[in-house]
């Protein structure tokens, strides 16, 4: 049995998650990984995706608009610009968020349209896998 550590999701709004976990994986900016116990000490910046964190009960989903994550060998910790349950409530403020997205990428130009309208693609590829 893979060992314990702690995880905790916050947003600016509120505590999403916080317990006991096997595992996290992150959407990291430089790519998708997996935080586990005695995890070498990281900090990541994250870009808009699902993050799945697995504990002994089950898998839980969230989508993710941006943060940081701090990961050590005791937990992780992720610090979202905004995080939501992957459900069909936390969808419905995502479509709003990714719409948000989108227009500010329209007003934009060059290197920063190319970035926002990253962010937006990847957002709405994370919409997508909720059910």
């Amino acid at each position: 049995m893979a060992e314990l550590m702690q995880f905790d999701l916050v947003s600016p709004e509120r505590k999403l998650a916080s317990g006991q976990v096997r595992a996290v994986q992150i959407p990291a900016a430089e790519g998708d990984m997996t935080a586990m116990a005695d995890h070498a000490a990281t900090i990541t910046t994250l870009r808009p995706g699902i993050l799945i964190s697995e504990a002994p009960e089950g898998e839980t989903r969230f989508v993710v608009t941006g943060g940081f994550a701090e990961i050590s060998p005791q937990g992780t910790s992720v610090l979202a610009e905004r995080a939501y349950p992957a459900n069909a409530e936390g969808r419905a403020a995502l479509d709003e968020i990714l719409q948000e997205m989108r227009a500010k990428a329209e007003a934009s130009s060059g290197p920063e349209k190319d970035q926002m309208d990253k962010a937006a693609n990847d957002l709405a590829r994370a919409i997508e896998t909720i059910a």
